[in-house]
């Protein structure tokens, strides 16, 4: 099993950037595809980005595109979310996500479908 704890959060005004650091633990993380997802007040959790166990491959939810970018160094068991631009509609609790899969280039967006979790970072900005 991988254990998640993100990092990373805060209140910021709109324009501004943030690095989220999402920190993993356990043997497994090398073939573990990865997302990150978001949840603001009363709403469902969203997909935010997803990296292949590779690296290759990135996705992203439309919203996000061209601000937002996932990476993850394997040598040192990190995903990071480089989120630029930030925009008050971005304002949500951002969780880290694993998955283990023989798919080296598979990128998933389906929350469901990640057993792994953190305990989620908060996310504000104001205008």
């Amino acid at each position: 099993q991988v254990q998640l704890v993100e990092s990373g959060g805060g209140s910021v005004q709109a324009g501004d950037s943030l690095r989220l650091s999402c920190a993993t633990s356990g043997r497994t993380f090398s073939n573990s595809a990865m997302g990150w997802f978001r949840q603001a007040p009363g709403k469902e959790r969203d997909f935010v980005a997803a990296i292949s166990w590779g690296s290759k491959r990135t996705v992203y939810t439309d919203p996000v595109k061209g601000r937002f970018t996932i990476s993850r160094d394997s040598a040192k068991n990190m995903v990071y979310l480089q989120m630029n631009s930030l925009k008050p509609e971005d304002t949500a609790v951002y969780y880290c996500a694993a998955r283990q899969t023989t798919n080296y280039d598979g990128v998933y967006a389906l929350a469901s479908t990640y057993p792994n979790w953190g305990q989620g970072t908060q996310v504000t900005v104001s205008q």
